[in-house]
């Protein structure tokens, strides 16, 4: 199967995409930015055999989502039999220092950029009768988050988005979930201090933080006939902390 990871170039994006390629799969690796993290992850996964293609796109923006399409088109012959929406960003701020310009950005990173990316690839699926659609999300998305008001807002609507999918999308046998992670360690949480780590792992059952390959893992299960019963859900990946 072809199987595109938006914002794989490093974290949990570039892990779902090494789970998905070291068995086998043709993995589109992207990102909007991080060019060199980019390449070194493409490279590194050639070296390891696997078959991966590489495109830089803005994933926030449709016009270049539909560009992406294209190159996935021209280069495999076909559309993505499984999206999975990683990209995204984080903002921590007050809701009275959170300015339109920055709602905006992060609303389009984290939710349109699902939409279009499942738009997108749905009428291919339908096609072909079968599909798969993974959004990596939060836990903030289901709760809340103080100082955290735009990120928990795009979530939210990420989960509305997968719920509702699955419903409309289920008679075609695509199936629709979303990954709501607690704390993972990745460089998005490296702007939290290792007290505010502790603070927020001691209320964690498990005691531990997240991996990336915990992410990975719950995503390539997701995508097996093992799961072909499970749509619509917002599976929770916390250590058990809500």
């Amino acid at each position: 199967m072809t199987v595109l990871v938006t914002g794989s170039s490093r974290g949990i994006g570039r892990e779902i995409a090494r789970q998905f390629a070291r068995n086998g799969e043709c993995v589109i690796l992207n990102s909007a930015h991080n060019t060199e993290q980019l390449q070194q992850t493409y490279d590194d996964f050639i070296v390891m055999g696997y078959n991966v293609l590489q495109c830089v796109a803005d994933v926030s923006r449709y016009e270049c989502c539909v560009d992406l399409f294209d190159f996935i088109l021209q280069n495999t012959g076909n559309y993505p039999d499984v999206v999975i929406n990683n990209a995204g960003i984080g903002y921590t701020a007050l809701f009275t220092e959170t300015p339109p310009d920055v709602w905006n950005k992060i609303i389009n990173s984290n939710l349109n950029s699902a939409y279009y990316c499942s738009y997108l690839a749905a009428p291919h699926m339908i096609r072909q009768h079968q599909g798969n659609i993974i959004n990596i999300s939060s836990i903030w998305g289901s709760i809340g988050a103080s100082c955290e008001v735009a990120y928990s807002t795009s979530k939210s609507g990420l989960h509305g988005l997968t719920k509702a999918l699955a419903k409309e999308l289920g008679t075609s046998n695509i199936r629709v979930n979303a990954i709501a992670c607690g704390w993972i360690d990745t460089d998005m949480n490296l702007l939290y201090s290792s007290k505010d780590r502790l603070l927020f792992l001691e209320n964690v059952p498990l005691m531990r933080a997240g991996t990336v390959a915990d992410v990975a893992n719950l995503c390539w299960y997701l995508a097996q006939d093992s799961s072909s019963y499970l749509t619509g859900q917002i599976i929770t990946l916390d250590g058990g902390l809500t």
